[in-house]
């Protein structure tokens, strides 16, 4: 997935959440609406959100150093699992502790102080363009990766999190305005200020939702996720197309970044084969490799001849602590 289009999406998803949070706490302090104030930190949550994944893309690219010989590729993953608390959190938590709290003013009898309640309604609609503009930025840029893939397949299998980030948080923010309208909408038609209430506590539930799926992917991706089908059909050709190889013993692949993959094969080849031609084997199986999957960064390639009656020996077993 290419980190420009994500960056690009990410940036669009920066500049009009932060002037939807703004013109949206500047309505509240106007109208005291509780689904206005919950969609605020929403927006203001998206807009710090999204300041998270430019820098982990930015921390992600330093070099490698001694601690960290794979580099720090995954801290873009570590950047967006803190977008899920962020948006479980200051986004759904406070949605709904909001629409509780003005539950209890309701019961105790405070009437709201706001006027001119329809301004909640035009922010909204101004809202809802803003927000359409940088979904639609973000379905573009999504468009040019996903191949065939369905939208939630490419949620799910995303090795890059920046753009299936930005697709769920411009979905939940799409959804939480229209909530968010019609609660504003029938407490003006009705004079029943729940409606409002229940509004923001919808809005609070749909961004947990959102979040809980959000932490469930990047988990994955952190503990390590491998190549998809379609690389490691191609990794597998590639081995199998060059000249002194028999079989593919056994092969593993990791995601050590969401461009980079590590590779780990161990090749079978001729038992009669002379030192030298096996490792012209060795450095044909890495050259093809890398042509059939330019992010196989690290590779690394074990000869041996296949058995097919081969038997793993046990693992021994770890030595025993020091006794005091």
């Amino acid at each position: 997935m290419s980190a420009e289009g994500g960056n690009k999406a990410v940036v669009a998803a920066l500049l009009a959440n932060t002037g939807i949070a703004l013109t949206k706490f500047i309505a509240y302090l106007i109208t005291h609406s509780a689904s206005m104030l919950a969609e605020s930190i929403h927006s203001l949550a998206d807009a710090g959100n999204q300041v998270l994944l430019l820098v982990g893309a930015k921390r992600s690219k330093r070099e490698a150093t001694e601690e960290h010989p794979f580099g720090f590729g995954r801290e873009r993953y570590i950047y967006a699992f803190i977008v899920s608390i962020v948006l479980f959190t200051v986004g759904g938590l406070y949605a709904l502790y909001e629409a509780v709290h003005k539950i209890n003013e309701l019961r105790a009898g405070h009437e709201p102080e706001g006027n001119f309640r329809w301004i909640s309604l035009v922010v909204l609609a101004i809202a809802m363009v803003m927000e359409s503009f940088s979904f639609r930025t973000a379905i573009v840029e999504s468009n040019k990766v996903r191949g065939a893939k369905g939208w939630v397949p490419f949620v799910r299998g995303a090795k890059a999190p920046e753009l299936p980030v930005i697709l769920l948080e411009d979905l939940a923010a799409l959804t939480g305005l229209v909530i968010a309208f019609v609660g504003v909408s029938l407490t003006l038609l009705t004079g029943n200020e729940y409606f409002d209430v229940v509004g923001a506590g919808v809005i609070g539930v749909l961004l947990i939702v959102v979040a809980i799926t959000l932490a469930i992917e990047v988990k994955s991706l952190l503990i390590g996720e491998s190549a998809t089908k379609e690389a490691i059909e191609r990794i597998k050709a590639a081995i199998l197309g060059t000249e002194g190889v028999e079989h593919i013993i056994h092969m593993k692949t990791l995601h050590i970044a969401p461009e980079e993959l590590l590779v780990a094969v161990k090749i079978g080849i001729q038992g009669t084969a002379l030192g030298a031609d096996v490792a012209a084997t060795i450095d044909a199986v890495e050259r093809n490799l890398r042509a059939a999957e330019p992010m196989a960064t690290q590779i690394f390639i074990e000869p041996d001849i296949y058995r097919a009656d081969y038997v793993p020996e046990a693992r021994p077993e770890a030595p025993s602590a020091p006794s005091h």
